[in-house]
């Protein structure tokens, strides 16, 4: 199918190719979201590498962890996608009390194999390059792991899932954790995307511009760049790089303090 590029209504009435920058705490303190596709897409930020992205067809949570109490004022999850098995994006616990009886879960194998018999259900597990569809929506799991010699580690090849979720059209790409790889930069018509960066796990702020430059995807948020030993990736440094490729989102991805 060819998708055909339109004009989306953003938050604050932003336009295309233009860098959307505000404060982390303005973000933080107003619990701000944003709006796609002339309003049929609502992104809420909840933390570091979890969001609750609202579509006409359901309502995705990607990647929640922590207390559950911090999903209480979002609707309920219709799907919920898992990228990997690292405590920052996968909790037993967290999934057991925010997933209801139908809702639908996609994990990546190894996710799959350490859930209890219960979070099983309405579960599928996909490989890197498999995809499935449900209704209008389409899932594809895009390979995600390091490339770099020292952080193969974290990552390695074949484990972890990214995502294409397409709802009418629409294509948001999320990166999990990885450094730049050929399916990530093969990426075609990518509406929005959601893109890690931090040290030592994925990757820098540089190669997540260089990969956005190469990919081009309308709308990108910079996610998941609290690092360790200094490595935490300043996000308005990545959409000084960006320029005028994509229009940068920020999102209230942490609490005061949170980034040291």
């Amino acid at each position: 199918m060819t998708h055909t590029r339109r004009s989306f209504l953003t938050h604050a009435g932003a336009a295309a190719g233009l860098i959307t920058v505000l404060p982390f705490a303005a973000r933080a303190d107003g619990h701000m979201s944003d709006v796609f596709a002339d309003g049929a897409i609502k992104v809420h930020p909840v933390g570091h590498a979890s969001f609750v992205m609202e579509t006409p067809a359901g309502v995705f949570y990607v990647d929640p962890v922590g207390d559950a109490a911090g999903y209480a004022d979002m609707p309920a999850a219709d799907f919920i996608l898992v990228t990997h098995e690292h405590g920052d994006h996968f909790n037993v616990d967290t999934l057991t009390a925010i997933k209801g009886e139908t809702t639908q879960m996609i994990t990546n194998g190894a996710v799959f194999d350490k859930l209890p018999e219960a979070l099983k259900s309405n579960t599928q597990a996909l490989a890197n390059g498999e995809s499935a569809m449900w209704g209008e929506i389409g899932i594809d799991a895009i390979t995600a792991h390091n490339t770099t010699e020292e952080r193969m580690r974290f990552h390695p090849v074949g484990r972890d899932n990214g995502y294409v979720v397409t709802v009418a059209g629409f294509r948001t790409y999320i990166s999990g954790d990885t450094e730049p790889t050929p399916e990530m930069l093969a990426l075609k018509d990518i509406d929005l995307a959601f893109i890690c960066m931090n040290l030592p796990f994925t990757q820098t702020a540089e190669q997540a511009a260089e990969a956005v430059k190469t990919f081009k995807p309308s709308f990108v948020y910079p996610y998941h760049y609290r690092g360790r030993d200094g490595g935490t990736q300043d996000p308005q440094a990545f959409a000084a790089m960006v320029g005028d490729t994509s229009e940068v989102k920020m999102g209230g991805w942490y609490k005061p303090g949170e980034l040291g």
